[in-house]
């Protein structure tokens, strides 16, 4: 069978691997937001972007750090403009488009694809947040999504999710 990927999950291998991101000791927001002509900054303020400059709030742990870092390169790469002028729907749109690119940047398909997961969801899971550096809840929620995206591609039990 073969797989087939979603746009956002192409969007992100095209820009991951076009910078030579290719496994997940590679995804260093630092590296990424450096080979994509953005600034970032670690500071001790909510995180938001300014055109092409990130900032990521200090004060988070890491793995927020990363899962905050997915969320403003998607407003950077997919949106241009002053939100705060935006109609508010738009902004709800922009929103849900940075949330759903978070996910698939944080932990991307092609290299999900390539780990053979536990049979059992927990593990596999915790194999996920370990591995791409994110916590608990965003693993599992990422781990579904990913599920739902692949039904039949997906190695893990049915049965777990059921």
């Amino acid at each position: 069978m073969t797989f087939v990927y979603t746009h956002s999950e192409d969007y992100i291998r095209d820009l991951y691997t076009s910078i030579g991101v290719t496994n997940p000791e590679h995804l260093d927001m630092k590296v990424i937001a450096s080979r994509l002509g953005f600034t970032l900054f670690l500071s001790p303020y909510d995180s938001t972007n300014i055109g092409n400059v990130i900032f990521i709030d200090s004060r988070l742990s890491k793995e927020e750090q990363w899962q905050e870092f997915g969320h403003e390169l998607g407003h950077g790469t997919l949106h241009s403009g002053n939100q705060a002028k935006s109609p508010p729907l738009f902004r709800e749109y922009q929103e849900w488009k940075a949330n759903n690119f978070m996910y698939h940047a944080c932990i991307p398909t092609f290299m999900l694809n390539k780990m053979i997961l536990p049979s059992n969801k927990e593990k596999a899971i915790f194999l996920i947040q370990k591995t791409f550096n994110v916590e608990y809840w965003f693993a599992e929620k990422r781990l579904e999504q990913y599920f739902n995206n692949h039904l039949t591609s997906v190695s893990i039990d049915i049965q777990l999710y059921i």
